[in-house]
């Protein structure tokens, strides 16, 4: 069964063509800085491995481009929409309606489409990818894999609000947790590596960022809420703030609230701090001396050593740290930035394993470390296929 992943994120698509059940991937690739002038696009298979940087505007013109390789005379890899059986989408948010991966209908994508407002970076991007899927590839069932629906097994203390009961009960206003895809391929893939149930912690760090506590493979606690916004530093999302500077951008400088929206979604976080989003560029300026970017990455660091040593008490002690994701699995400086002076939690970072590049599990810690720290490859698109493989099936 030939299955493609479509996993739109927030400035990025990765792509996946699966072979199942043998887990073959048959192409791969990805665009990231969608919306910039200098889009990466990559797109590889066992024959042919083409990369180009130009202006990609927006996920729709991605996706098509995406199609229109896939079908090439000389470099595709099918000859027909009609090899592809199933199409697996990455849905951020499920809400209180999908806590389970779904077959898309005409209900579903208006669900999806309900939740504009709790995941404005994403959910559209998501839908978007199903609308263009559909039309490419009519003939194969459309799959929604939620985010959320890995942290569905948060305990009520964790995922609650101290708000007015009715809120939750009508209105469903609670933690829901997200990039669940990728904390659970990750942790699993590590209790395996450790070859025990273990007390983790999985950071996932990329244009988008959060942090899970697990718990002998269950998602307890998680730094994103309601919707994708809060929690870390992102790229262009502010994370944790006080609710009280959302009151006074309202009701003493004269934002509206749409205002403020855009501000904490779309101009916050990296971005708002140096003027980049992408963490190579802000980087890059640090090391020329950019006090702003060097402040900026100081305070991304801060923020993943508040939440790691939360979950430690959450978790009474943790057996590994995870680094996950476009960032968590390349810069080696956020790296050994988080791990620099947590000895207390038994972290001892070997810093010649750490700048290592390898698209295998690792371990990055010394061998007096009392506790692991990890590098695992997240495989989204593997994750999905699976899911999606296991749906069609049953």
């Amino acid at each position: 069964m030939k299955i493609v992943i479509i996993n739109s994120g927030s400035s990025s698509i990765k792509y996946q063509l699966i072979d199942m059940p043998s887990k073959e991937v048959i192409c791969s690739g990805m665009i990231d800085r969608i919306g910039l002038e200098t889009s990466n696009f990559t797109y590889k298979t066992n024959k042919d491995s083409i990369e180009e940087i130009l202006p990609i505007a927006n996920h729709k013109i991605g996706l098509e481009k995406i199609a229109q390789l896939l079908l090439d005379e000389t470099i595709g890899v099918i000859k027909s929409t009609q090899e592809i059986e199933a199409v697996g989408h990455r849905v951020v948010h499920g809400g209180a309606s999908f806590s389970d991966t779904v077959m898309i209908d005409d209900e579903v994508k208006e669900k999806i489409k309900q939740l504009f407002e709790l995941a404005p970076l994403h959910n559209p991007a998501n839908l978007e990818g199903i609308i263009v899927a559909e039309e490419v590839f009519p003939s194969a069932k459309q799959v929604a894999v939620f985010d959320t629906a890995f942290h569905q097994t948060m305990p009520e203390v964790a995922y609650r609000y101290a708000i007015p009961n009715y809120l939750l009960t009508e209105n469903k206003i609670r933690a829901y947790g997200f990039h669940g895809t990728s904390h659970k391929y990750v942790s699993e893939k590590a209790i395996g590596f450790l070859e025990k149930s273990s007390k983790i912690i999985t950071i996932h760090l990329g244009n988008g960022c959060s942090i899970t506590a697990v718990k002998d493979g269950r998602s307890i606690d998680h730094s994103m809420g309601f919707g994708p916004m809060n929690g870390l530093v992102m790229g262009t999302r502010s994370g944790d703030i006080d609710q009280s500077v959302i009151f006074y951008m309202v009701n003493t400088l004269g934002y509206q609230l749409s205002e403020v929206n855009t501000v904490l979604q779309k101009q916050s976080g990296m971005l708002g701090l140096t003027g980049h989003s992408d963490l190579r560029d802000i980087q890059a300026n640090a090391e020329k001396g950019d006090v702003n970017c060097q402040l900026a990455l100081d305070m991304n660091v801060y923020r993943i050593k508040k939440y790691i040593g939360s979950y430690a008490a959450v978790l009474n002690g943790i057996d590994a740290i995870i680094f996950t994701a476009g960032i968590g699995e390349n810069s080696a400086y956020i790296r050994k930035s988080v791990c620099a002076d947590m000895q207390f939690l038994g972290l001892e970072l070997d810093e010649t394993k750490n700048e290592i590049r390898s698209p295998e599990i690792r371990e990055i810690n010394t061998a007096n470390s009392k506790t692991k720290i990890l590098v695992v490859p997240t495989n989204e698109e593997l994750e999905i296929a699976n899911q999606v493989y296991d749906l069609i099936l049953n």
